[in-house]
């Protein structure tokens, strides 16, 4: 999870390969009137998202028990989040961060995405972050992918494990 630009693509693949487990790009479940939308330079709105967050959930929710997947999405409000959780309860988020003027410039410099630069503000406007209670870790987002992918595999490794009964 993250604003657009932190990698999640990259990174989600890595960690998918890593785990070996399947791969699902967020983007690929946005219906065509929402890319057009970000493509026009107009911001997502709550309903926008709904449809966008139930086919991801639908995924998750397809997954064979015990298998385990990586899908990358912004979730970057704590109800998107809730809406995974409810299709998959045992969803944990990586939270790809980094200072702005780095995601900008990665923003910038890629290539034939439908997502403008000019809606990053929007987008850290929205976000946020993961909180004490949720399940996750944030990852530094610095350095090449595979540096990021290795701290987001340590970090999932060291975080704490809720005890179940």
């Amino acid at each position: 999870m993250g604003v657009s630009g932190t990698g999640k693509t990259t990174v989600g693949r890595l960690l998918a390969d890593a785990l070996g487990v399947p791969y699902a790009e967020g983007d690929a479940f946005h219906p065509a009137a929402n890319v057009a939308k970000m493509s026009a330079g107009i911001p997502l709105d709550d309903d926008d998202r709904r449809p966008w967050l139930d086919a991801i959930g639908d995924w998750l929710r397809g997954r064979p028990p015990g298998q385990g997947a990586v899908v990358s999405c912004s979730a970057l409000k704590r109800a998107y989040r809730d809406r995974l959780r409810s299709a998959a309860p045992d969803a944990v988020f990586v939270h790809l961060t980094g200072e702005r003027s780095l995601i900008e410039r990665r923003m910038a410099a890629r290539a034939e995405h439908f997502m403008p630069p000019s809606l990053l503000a929007s987008q850290f406007a929205a976000l946020e972050p993961l909180q004490p209670d949720e399940p996750g870790v944030a990852v530094e987002v610095s350095g090449s992918p595979e540096t990021t992918a290795a701290r987001a595999l340590a970090a999932l490794t060291d975080r704490p494990r809720p005890r179940h009964p």
